[in-house]
């Protein structure tokens, strides 16, 4: 199933690819469908390849005429094609599967109703699940698709829908109609995208900046129209589209733009030219977060962005993941700030993403955002904080050094030049180098192709007058990435007024580069109560307080102004417990007094999220079980507090569930779930409920037959997801024994079923249930690898990892397993390193958890 490099740079000197005729009969059955590839191409006279065709069976193959034997040329994953002439079509019937993995073509059936669904999801290697194709980005092609399924379905792919002409019936005598769709312009296959079954949709359209009316649809499954909010995903295209064709100076290059919300995605959307697919869990039938809506409205930017980064001008290998994720990632983000209403999207970029890219970097398996990707099986898990968040942080960073306005006009004259072509990273920086004037030779090399992330401290000398006398920043790195960087960054001055609140008084930006950079502008200035260096957070990198500003921080990180400097101090005490540089117990105590002041709904999220993590893995053992206990009262105490129907109640209420333990915090939310415990405002819908539920089954107080009542209430896709994982928590040994048995040992569980009955698996109060599963882990995941595909055993190497077995024995055991690895399990041998690396962490931060007084 893998492809090298090497592989795919021999293919593209032999060939070019001029198009592809696909003919899909989707009326067979629900396991395999009918799938008809004719390819014409141009090649080296006489040389030989193969095409990529991931198949049940391979009736025919066809070549400039020649009948050639599937026996002999196919082996179910690729098809060999000698002796090739100077022009060449080559055609392919087979069959090939359906997916329930959320690869390739897959197809759900909807417990509401019975009606099945199906969509396709390509990227990285997997439009060969769905026909004949030479799988790589730079050999694009034109496709048109020729669909046969049954009449009352809608049928969606990268062009405009034609009007279906009826068929004959099928075998089961059901009405069939075809749907001939016109070639698409020259694509990558990784962005075409089939999408089909009883969807409903909502119409709208757009005017381009070329005065095109763009049709616009917003679709999803017929039992989720009732939730689906089309006006405000309209909206929200109509502002992309408004800021990015400003932006880029190229109309937006397709002919409509649909967006369909799809179940059992394993990712959060993706970038199909024309048709973006997006996790269905974005339409919201439960009361949701406004970290959440501002999730979906990132979302919806960052895949618009891709139309122009990634459809129009596409990466020619997988090394370039990277620039074509942290630009759209970039992208979305300013858009949100500058032209919708999440105006502090950069304040939720620190807090989200900056954080997953500073813990991505400082893992064993870190690399450099140019990583150097030799085949498919690297590129599958660097889908990761470096190529996403580390990227956008590093672009955000470039922006500040080029200038705004030169960034863009390089980008302009960068997709005015590649339309429709492939490109590589020389190709956008000769651009950046043009329209700034600057060289950014040295800048790519110490940013791009190194890894790790640097640390910045202030150090300062002040006079018996509080005036600074000095001022540099000393800028460091980790042993084994010793890289010294420039930055641009602005250092900030925060005082103190006369109402309590920290506002910023001074603001100096610069260039930072070397391991000292004085910083004279700032001598002769009074210190302020608190000086932030990366004020705005321009650069990239760990930042560290002086001592006057750590003593502000913590008496006053609830009274700062605005939000982004809050943020960026939340993210400096984080980086200290996890660093094992400060007690976790400190980080648990600064949460919980500032949390309920935050403003910002994504902060709290991440503030929650992290001290959930804090609770689990950091806090010394010996004072864990206490230190849960009293957080959680704690959180109850500020659900109850919260302003009634809030956002902060919500995510209270979510984070005392997840984490109750006691007999009274259970007792608490079972009150809050047959309704005898009531908050002003807070409604118990029925995401909610479930919520609670599993909460209670972790907890010993309910069983299979309350999750049973609750999937009759509630027999939906989300309700069996739900019931998935709340079945996986029962805390007995016979229950956690059944969830092993259809995860591990049967493996027949769909994606979001198996991911839902992982985290259930692991959700235990009593990690004794999980002590016999850390030897059969190690015995399985060999197996689990080799035979399933890449993103169901990732959610189980991931996954059922006994990371809350937080022992030395969990880190030599894990030792071994890696000393044995061969030597071509590279994949493998990084989730590993980072399983095992998370471990070690939590032992060093949980032998720092020391505060005065402790015995």
């Amino acid at each position: 199933m893998n492809l090298t490099r090497a592989e795919a740079r021999e293919r593209a000197e032999l060939i070019n690819v001029d198009s592809y005729e696909v003919a899909l009969d989707l009326t067979r059955g629900g396991q395999v469908f009918g799938t008809t590839t004719t390819v014409k191409f141009t090649a080296v006279p006489g040389s030989s390849t193969f095409i990529d065709a991931v198949t049940h069976a391979v009736h025919s193959v066809t070549l400039n005429g020649l009948a050639l034997d599937p026996a002999t040329v196919s082996d179910g994953i690729r098809i060999q094609l000698p002796d090739l002439a100077a022009t060449n079509e080559l055609t392919v019937v087979a069959d090939a599967p359906y997916m329930n993995t959320g690869e390739g073509l897959h197809r759900f059936v909807d417990p509401v109703d019975g009606e099945v669904y199906l969509y396709t999801q390509f990227e990285v290697p997997d439009s060969r699940r769905m026909f004949a194709v030479f799988e790589q980005p730079d050999l694009k092609g034109t496709f048109a698709f020729t669909v046969t399924a049954p009449s009352g379905w809608d049928v969606i792919s990268n062009s405009p829908t034609p009007a279906p002409v009826e068929a004959a019936p099928g075998d089961d005598g059901g009405a069939r109609s075809v749907w001939a769709f016109a070639p698409t312009p020259r694509l990558s296959s990784y962005v075409t995208a089939l999408i089909a079954g009883p969807y409903q949709s909502v119409r709208g359209d757009v005017t381009s900046s070329d005065g095109r009316v763009v049709p616009l649809g917003v679709f999803a499954r017929k039992s989720l129209m009732q939730y689906l909010d089309a006006d405000n995903i309209f909206e929200l295209t109509r502002q992309g589209f408004e800021f990015f064709e400003a932006q880029f100076g190229v109309a937006y290059p397709f002919e409509k733009y649909d967006q369909l919300f799809v179940p059992e995605f394993n990712a959060g959307a993706m970038e199909n030219a024309g048709a973006v697919t997006i996790l269905e869990g974005y339409v919201f039938r439960s009361k949701v977060t406004g970290a959440q809506i501002e999730r979906r409205a990132i979302t919806v930017l960052h895949e618009l962005a891709h139309m122009w980064f990634g459809d129009l001008v596409t990466m020619r290998w997988w090394n370039d993941l990277w620039l074509n994720e942290s630009f759209a990632e970039y992208m979305s983000h300013l858009a949100a700030v500058e032209n919708t209403s999440f105006t502090s999207a950069w304040t939720t970029f620190a807090s989200v993403e900056k954080s997953w890219a500073y813990r991505q970097d400082q893992l064993p398996t870190t690399h450099p955002i140019f990583a150097e990707i030799n085949d498919l099986q690297d590129v599958e898990v660097n889908f990761d904080g470096i190529t996403y968040a580390k990227g956008a942080s590093v672009l955000r960073q470039l922006v500040a050094w080029v200038g705004p306005e030169q960034f863009m006009a390089g980008v302009r004259e960068y997709f005015a030049k590649h339309a429709w072509q492939n490109t590589e990273l020389s190709d956008l920086m000769a651009e950046l180098e043009k329209a700034s004037g600057r060289d950014l030779d040295q800048w790519g090399r110490l940013w791009l192709e190194t890894a790790g992330v640097n640390t910045l401290t202030p150090e300062l000398d002040v006079d018996g007058s509080g005036t600074l006398t000095s001022f540099s920043i000393v800028q460091s790195a980790v042993a084994e990435w010793p890289t010294i960087r420039p930055h641009r960054l602005a250092v900030g001055f925060y005082n103190l007024t006369a109402a309590g609140k920290l506002e910023r008084v001074h603001r100096e930006e610069l260039d930072v580069d070397g391991e000292r950079t004085e910083v004279p502008g700032l001598v002769g200035l009074t210190q302020p109560d608190l000086i932030l260096v990366n004020d705005d957070d321009l650069a990239y990198a760990k930042v560290r307080l002086d001592g006057k500003s750590l003593a502000t921080a913590t008496a006053h990180l609830k009274d700062f102004s605005a939000s982004l400097p809050r943020t960026l101090v939340w993210n400096s005490a984080w980086d200290a417990a996890r660093d094992g540089q400060a007690p976790a117990r400190g980080y648990v105590q600064l949460v919980l007094a500032n949390v309920a002041a935050e403003s910002d709904s994504s902060v709290i999220l991440v503030q929650l999220r992290q001290l959930a993590t804090t609770l689990n893995f950091y806090v010394a053992e010996e004072h864990r079980a206490a230190t849960t206990v009293a957080a959680v009262d704690t959180l109850w105490d500020l659900a109850s507090a919260a302003a009634g129907g809030s956002d902060a109640q919500l995510q209270f209420v979510k984070s005392f569930a997840l984490l109750a333990s006691s007999g009274a915090q259970l007792d608490t939310v079972a009150g809050l779930l047959d309704g005898s415990v009531e908050l002003d405002g807070l409604a118990v819908d029925q995401d909610l409920r479930w919520e609670l539920l599993a909460s209670l089954v972790a907890g010993g107080r309910r069983g299979q037959g309350e999750i049973d009542a609750e999937l009759e209430r509630d027999n939906t896709a989300s309700g069996q997801n739900a019931a998935a994982l709340a079945k996986a928590a029962i805390p007995t040994p016979e229950a956690k024994a059944a969830a092993w048995e259809s995860i591990v040992v049967k493996g027949e569980l769909s994606n979001a079923l198996q991911g839902s009955a992982v985290t259930g698996f692991m959700r235990v109060l009593d990690r004794t249930l999980l002590e016999p599963y850390s030897e059969k882990y190690f015995e399985a995941v060999p197996g689990i690898v080799a035979d399933r595909t890449h993103a169901l055993a990732q959610q189980i190497v991931v996954g059922l990892y006994p990371a809350l077995l937080t022992t030395q024995a969990t880190v030599d055991r894990t030792d071994a397993f890696l000393a044995g690895l061969p030597a071509d399990s590279s994949a493998l041998r990084r989730m590993m390193l980072e399983n095992r690396d998370g471990v070690a962490r939590a032992l060093r931060a949980r032998a720092a958890d020391v505060l005065p007084g402790d015995a």
